[in-house]
């Protein structure tokens, strides 16, 4: 049975609220339209994305032991406070004047889709997504170039966000390793695997397909947007291009998330991000 990696790391219970006295402003990431749909396009999975991963995790709070099911409820609680700001924050996208309702509609289909396997292997799609978004966080955290130019209050949020990622990362992975406990090695091995290589494929298709969608709301759904679009994503700064490193290394045998321990990135994000004034903290 392999064993959970995770150091001591406190996951802590964040009310913060961002943008509520902020005017909707349509192209917010530097007035670039390209980077501006990206990110809609990807705040307009995490409402039904996250309820799903916050399910997947929960169907095995009861079983696990009191030190894992402490840190489901506070996974739990991190991903229904990003599922209320990015539901705010896809309003904000609406009354910008974008319609997303194509992006929330195709993020469902995929989620029902993932909904027909048996509870393990949406656990498994969980984790696999789970890495995603902490990879994107780190990246988000490392290289200030990912949200250069964006509005402030819009960095805030995806900074905040991306710190809870990092804290978090690795409830849901445990809590596989716990499930899949009594697995053969190889079993365990192959079900997350396919189902990162599901995750992948699906990931790329429903995130181009909705930052598209809103591209050709601006008439910009062209090739010099994509071009710089692309550049951006998989070059430089290249968010993307480490997702897909990510991906493949999430496929190692022996794979945890804290085999990368970014405390410290978090830490100093922390000393740099300033909490909203009415910001409440649990824990």
């Amino acid at each position: 049975m392999s064993r959970s990696q995770t150091p001591e790391v406190t996951i802590h219970k964040r009310n913060w609220k961002f943008g509520r006295n902020e005017p909707a402003r349509r192209w917010w990431h530097g007035g670039d339209p390209g980077r501006t749909a990206f990110f809609n396009a990807l705040s307009s999975t995490f409402p039904v994305g996250e309820k799903f991963f916050m399910t997947t995790v929960r169907h095995y709070r009861d079983d696990a032991p009191e030190s894992l099911r402490t840190q489901i409820d506070d996974f739990v609680y991190q991903e229904s406070m990003h599922t209320r700001e990015h539901v705010f924050f896809n309003k904000q996208a609406r009354d910008a004047g974008y319609d997303i309702r194509s992006g929330e509609d195709r993020a469902a289909r995929t989620i029902a889709w993932a909904k027909r396997r048996k509870p393990v292997m949406q656990l498994a799609a969980t984790c696999a997504l789970e890495h995603f978004t902490a990879t994107l966080a780190n990246a988000v955290l490392s290289n200030a170039e990912h949200l250069a130019g964006a509005e402030p209050e819009a960095q805030r949020m995806w900074r905040w966000h991306a710190i809870e990622e990092i804290e978090h990362k690795a409830v849901a992975y445990d809590t596989w390793l716990h499930a899949t406990r009594k697995f053969p090695r190889w079993r365990r091995w192959l079900g997350r695997s396919f189902a990162m290589a599901a995750a992948t494929v699906r990931f790329h298709y429903v995130i181009f397909r909705n930052t598209a969608d809103l591209l050709r709301q601006d008439d910009r759904n062209d090739f010099a947007t994509w071009r710089k679009l692309l550049h951006y994503l998989y070059v430089r700064p290249g968010a993307m291009r480490l997702l897909v490193g990510s991906a493949i290394g999430y496929m190692r045998p022996g794979f945890h998330p804290w085999q990368h321990d970014d405390r410290a990135l978090v830490a100093r994000a922390l000393d740099t991000l300033t909490p909203p004034a009415d910001a409440e903290l649990a824990s």
